[in-house]
């Protein structure tokens, strides 16, 4: 079963962030702590890590989109997992 990766919160009074730019590929291989995505706030750019072991089977959030916290923007899974139908971007309330 696939992980979601999610907008992280940055800090105290972080409400949204962008993905500024994907490390890795969907299909590439991760470890958990690796480096996966550098995300953009209003005050610096940070690496974001993955969650789990695995793949990158999906990208939900391209490059320069601005998403609240909390917000699904990826998912790791098993190489050669698909990403489960109908999986989209999802809003967590913060």
């Amino acid at each position: 079963m696939a992980t979601d990766i999610t907008m992280p919160k940055l800090g105290f009074d972080m409400e949204e962030g962008a993905i500024s730019n994907w490390l890795k590929s969907v299909g590439e291989t991760v470890k958990k702590g690796d480096p996966i995505a550098e995300v953009e706030t209003e005050k610096a750019t940070v690496e974001m890590e993955s969650p789990a072991d695995g793949a990158l089977i999906e990208i939900v959030v391209p490059p320069g989109e601005r998403v609240p916290v909390g917000t699904v923007v990826g998912r790791i899974g098993e190489p050669g997992e698909e990403p489960a139908e109908g999986a989209g971007p999802e809003e967590v309330p913060v």
